[in-house]
């Protein structure tokens, strides 16, 4: 049987260490062995009946419950001051094939994949590596759980791509204690595991579009994500290029995402009239106190699998051009840690010049975070084509009424399906600001009145936005989600309050959903969880 080890605790943080934040028991469930218990489809059941009789458990004691993986998110997203269920070790891949396809699935089957809300991506990765298949996309490193991703939203840069959720095809959520509170949701247009399968696993279907794109985007709202199909593709290499253009170029592609006809090209990434590809993947980095004229940007062009290929590690493991948060660490290794003298060296520092270039697979170029230590990161998700815009009055603003320990990054999505995504826009640029936390002083404002500041200002300049659920920000700002999302956010709840009864609604918030409003309760709709198809 599945067993669960419940350790008392006091408080409890995020892997960058934004808390701490009060708690009162942490769970952590193992399945159980396949010597015991050969079938994974057997373990992953057995395991699900635990984590029902954890929720039974919270609800009886008229507490909250929430999951969590790697804690990578920064904001108080996955926290719970009652109880919280660590889920790494939940990390099944359970095959699929033959009948476990539905009929009518616009999916290769060879492409479908069923894995435990725990499996890391890095996990996930060397699963389909196996199997000559890759992920579609990945965040900046792979140490998240699929479960985290999928239910905040985590993206890179690829541009035509999306982000994690958008390559999900089927969820299996516990919304309570029941036997039939085991759900298995896809949308209707487009199944992907047949009947037979969600039996396998003892969940009910529900096909539905609208349903699923709401539980898509969660943020552990939806209820415990047991496990998640998705679709994989055959596998291909990026080859990577770190280079400075200038600043002005760099600002026109992120504006237009016209590589065709921009002056920067790189000639061995050109079509026969010798115009430049569009790139798989666009990343500028900037310091908003030093006026460059050249940024540092990020490409990466999408090939197809050959071997040999030069170990891409070396180049990989030794940039300081991956991750933004990596980045401004390695930049001010060599400066005193006091946050004044850090700042006053941001402004007069200029991103080092770069010239690199590897190749390698997503899993190879995207690999283990180089930095957990203590970090901040805000992330505004803004139409590309205000990217500019957004730029200058952010910048203005750190510069005016800051300043802070951080730099600048942007990064350009493809829009989600899902309901609360904040991929929102055609192409979504992700302006990002990283660094090293700090404390309110006399000449530092607070990380919160920062955020506050952020909100403001874009508001102000009648920029729309979103943000980063992961992330940090102000989020009790008044009005914040229905400003982002309008009759989306009235969307998503309906489907919440319709899919959960309400005592599981209460059991599934937490202060996260209290201080955006997303807790509302609003009357069940039962036409909303019809299955149609």
């Amino acid at each position: 049987m599945a067993e669960t080890v419940t350790h008392p605790k006091t408080e409890w943080t995020t892997i960058h260490k934004n808390g701490p934040w009060k708690l009162k028991r942490l769970h952590i469930t193992t399945n159980e062995g396949s010597t015991h218990l050969p079938s994974a489809t057997g373990r992953y059941k057995d395991t699900a009946n635990e984590i029902r009789r954890l929720i039974g458990e919270a609800r009886d004691q008229g507490e909250g419950f929430r999951a969590f993986g790697s804690r990578w998110s920064m904001s108080q997203v996955a926290h719970h001051p009652d109880s919280m269920h660590y889920n790494r070790y939940m990390n099944l891949h359970i095959p699929v094939s033959g009948t476990d396809i539905h009929q009518n699935s616009p999916y290769e089957e060879e492409n479908l994949f069923f894995f435990q809300c725990g499996t890391t991506i890095k996990r996930i990765s060397q699963v389909l590596e196996a199997h000559g298949k890759s992920l579609k996309t990945s965040g900046a490193s792979n140490g998240q759980t699929l479960a985290g991703c999928m239910s905040t939203g985590v993206h890179g840069s690829a541009i035509d791509v999306g982000s994690v959720q958008d390559y999900v095809v089927g969820i299996n959520l516990i919304t309570g204690p029941n036997p039939d509170d085991n759900v298995y949701l896809e949308r209707h247009s487009k199944p992907a595991l047949s009947d037979s399968f969600a039996q396998k696993i003892n969940a009910r279907v529900i096909r539905n579009d609208e349903l699923f794109n709401a539980a898509l985007v969660s943020m552990g709202g939806f209820g415990f994500i047991h496990g998640i199909a998705i679709e994989a593709e055959d596998r291909f290499l990026l080859q990577r290029y770190v280079k400075k253009i200038d600043k002005e170029i760099a600002l026109e592609l992120a504006e237009t995402m016209d590589f065709r006809n921009s002056p920067f090209k790189i000639d061995e990434e050109t079509g026969p009239d010798g115009k430049g590809l569009k790139p798989y993947h666009y990343k500028i980095f900037f310091n908003p106190y030093n006026d460059e004229k050249k940024y540092v940007v990020e490409l990466m062009y999408k090939k197809p699998y050959t071997v040999p290929y030069e170990d891409p590690f070396n180049t990989i493991e030794n940039s300081i051009y991956t991750d933004l948060i990596y980045l401004l660490i390695k930049i001010s290794e060599k400066w005193p840690r006091t946050i004044p003298f850090f700042i006053k060296r941001l402004e007069k520092n200029i991103l080092p010049e770069v010239n690199e270039k590897s190749l390698g697979t997503l899993y190879e170029t995207f690999w283990d975070a180089q930095y957990k230590g203590p970090a901040f990161a805000f992330s505004v998700g803004i139409d590309h084509k205000d990217s500019t815009k957004a730029l200058e009055v952010l910048s203005k603003m750190t510069s005016e009424e800051g300043p802070i320990p951080g730099i600048f990054a942007m990064r350009f999505i493809k829009r989600s399906e899902a309901t609360l995504s904040f991929a929102r826009f055609p192409v979504t640029c992700m302006l990002e600001i990283d660094g090293v936390q700090w404390k309110k002083s006399k000449k530092l404002m607070s990380q919160k009145e920062y955020g506050r500041r952020m909100i403001e200002v874009l508001q102000q300049n009648n920029i729309p936005f979103t943000l980063h659920w992961g992330k940090n920000s102000d989020w009790s700002f008044p009005g914040l989600v229905d400003h982002m999302f309008g009759e989306d956010a009235k969307k998503w709840k309906a489907y919440r309050n319709s899919l959960l009864s309400p005592e599981m609604a209460t059991v599934f918030s937490n202060d996260f959903l209290i201080d955006t409003g997303l807790d509302e309760a609003l009357p069940p709709d039962p036409g909303l969880i019809v299955s149609l198809g």
